[in-house]
């Protein structure tokens, strides 16, 4: 099953600059020195930035968890070696920009003492969602590419089926042998990290597609594939065969839709890095803490592929390396067709760093000025996504950016081929790098504008509802009002005249209103209540103190007193006027 048995197809374009790998690849994969210090950027892969967890002044491990993952889109960083941390600030940082990046500092204490691991002994065991679960919390990311979150990539949606697993060992740009040397000497590992993903995935068919002029690592591969179900597929050398796109049609023929990606076609792509970073999370129990590094350029001694750690300074790799300082023109990060130019040395490797290359001035000479277009289409000849980069550059000039968009600019892959290729010297690559940032911050304004619209308009129409809703309410309350008017007028309007006639003379009114006292009367009044007062205060009293005999004769005493009291009031009113009301508090036997 590893033989070439399946067709290869050819991209559009392409080039071939000169390879210049062999010097890299004559000391095998050696182990970087441990530094003293070691950076560690929150953002070292697409998506948002890691959440530190540490404090300065904190001691840790070789391996624990730095950094947790915020949000879906994002991966966790974890310590290189065991230390203390000394700092959580800006810090230099591996980017086209120059810009320092949000970074924990971590000071060695040359133990390099691992914490507790573990191992998964059989993951087949174990659900694909457990096994993404562990790849997601080692914090691995693409080792190859823009560096995406390699757990959000394997888990495709429902309509997405993966049929077809394509394994990337082209490495297809100059200089670059990180992979080359990963498959030479560790070919066990990266069929081992295969097979993991073929669990969690179930692909039909798998193809590990390789250049032609790397014999060492396909044989190796080969001979690690053995009788499994895989699919070595051999084919020529091109640039830029290694683009996801690109190796996609070279192995099966079939072409990613505009704007799409791998998965809407059932496809997906892994990068040799990636999976020895999956091998060691599930195997042996190690998040993604380091990777193998290409140090070359003629201004180095010693150029070499090592496995160093993730946050190590430039400037100690460089050292290793064997740096001749007066001869270095130019520090390069990746490749020299899709890197960038490092400014500050002391900026650290991350995930992504796959190459330094300390180049020359002969080696890398500085570009020539740029001079007008003349038009012989050379780039388009170029081109692997067959786009028109002599359009595309015009646009970009005039800013004109929805034709940008017709013209598919989102599909260039930046490989720098146009750049390459034109004998006008015009750097048609950072043109279009720019006009991409320039659309995706004016898209990105529009969103947020369109967002304080939609907010703006939805206030307005709480607010209408709210006012509607008050209005309603208020016409409610105002009916409701007419109503019980209109009610008390109709029962007025039907009581009978009668009683109307005998209510409203003067006779019946005085006749209904009991007559009034006399001072005498009051006087008489006053004294039967203060007598039942007394009967009542005592009686309380009473029920506190029930073995009291000499109060129950005050008792009797009293209620006498409270009857004549009584009966001399209603003597002198004829009997017509009421009992005087006596308001008291309950006693404890009412309680």
């Amino acid at each position: 099953m590893n033989s070439n048995a399946i067709k290869v197809w050819d991209i559009s374009g392409g080039i071939h600059p000169p390879e210049n790998k062999q010097q890299s690849l004559r000391y095998g994969l050696e182990k970087a020195p441990l530094p003293e210090r070691l950076i560690l950027p929150l953002q070292q892969h697409i998506g948002a930035r890691a959440e530190p967890v540490v404090q300065i002044g904190d001691r840790v491990l070789k391996g624990q968890l730095l950094a947790e993952a915020r949000g879906l889109v994002s991966c966790p960083l974890h310590a290189p070696t065991s230390g203390t941390v000394v700092e959580i600030d800006l810090a230099p940082y591996p980017h086209a920009s120059g810009l320092p990046e949000l970074a924990i500092i971590l000071d060695s204490d040359g133990e390099d003492r691992w914490i507790e691991r573990q191992p998964v002994a059989d993951y087949r065991t174990l659900e694909p969602a457990t096994l993404m679960q562990m790849i997601r919390e080692a914090g691995v990311s693409g080792l190859g590419g823009a560096g995406f979150p390699s757990a959000v990539k394997l888990n495709a949606r429902p309509e997405q089926k993966i049929h077809t697993l394509i394994i990337n060992g082209t490495e297809c740009e100059p200089y670059i042998t990180a992979d080359d040397t990963a498959m030479r000497y560790r070919a066990d590992q990266v069929v081992a990290g295969i097979e993991i993903l073929m669990h969690i995935i179930r692909p039909e068919q798998v193809l590990i597609g390789i250049e032609d002029n790397k014999p060492e690592a396909i044989a190796a591969m080969r001979a690690a594939v053995g009788e499994r179900p895989l699919q070595v597929v051999v084919f020529p050398t091109k640039y830029p065969s290694g683009g996801e796109k690109q190796l996609i049609q070279i192995l099966t023929g079939k072409e990613v839709p505009s704007g799409g990606l791998p998965a809407d076609i059932g496809m997906l792509c892994q990068n040799i890095g990636t999976l020895l970073a999956i091998h060691d999370a599930i195997l042996l129990g190690q998040p993604l803490i380091s990777r193998i590094v290409t140090l070359t350029g003629d201004a180095l001694q010693h150029p070499t592929n090592v496995e160093a750690l993730i946050g190590t300074p430039v400037s100690d790799l460089l050292a290793f390396a064997g740096l001749q300082p007066e001869r270095l023109q130019r520090l390069v990060v990746g490749g020299p067709m899709m890197g960038f130019t490092l400014e500050n040395p002391v900026a650290p490797i991350i995930k992504t760093s796959n190459c330094l290359i300390a180049a020359t001035r002969e080696e890398l000479p500085p570009p020539p000025p740029a001079l007008p277009c003349i038009r012989c289409g050379l780039c388009a000849e170029a081109c692997p996504a067959d786009l028109l980069p002599q359009q595309l550059h015009w646009f970009a000039m005039g800013k004109e950016y929805d034709q940008l968009k017709r013209q598919h600019l989102f599909d260039c892959i930046e490989c720098g081929a146009c750049s390459y290729v034109c004998p006008s010297s015009i750097p048609l690559v950072q043109y279009y790098r720019a006009a991409k940032a320039e659309i995706r911050a004016l898209e990105l304004q529009h969103l947020k504008a369109e967002h304080s619209r939609q907010r703006f308009e939805q206030r307005q129409a709480r607010l209408q509802r709210e006012a509607e809703q008050k209005e309603l309410e208020r016409q409610a309350r105002a009916e409701k009002a007419a109503r019980l008017k209109a009610a008390k007028e109709a029962e007025a309007a039907q009581a009978p005249k009668a009683t109307s006639e005998t209510t409203d003379t003067p006779a019946a009114a005085a006749a209904a209103k009991p007559p009034a006292l006399s001072d005498e009367q009051k006087q008489l009044k006053i004294a039967a209540a203060t007598a039942q007062m007394a009967v009542k205060k005592a009686n309380k009293q009473l029920a506190a103190n029930p073995d009291n005999t000499e109060l129950q004769a005050q008792i009797a005493e009293l209620e006498k007193a409270a009857q004549a009291a009584q009966a001399a009031f209603e003597a002198a009113t004829g009997g017509n006027a009421e009992a005087p009301a006596v308001r008291t508090a309950p006693s404890k036997e009412t309680l």
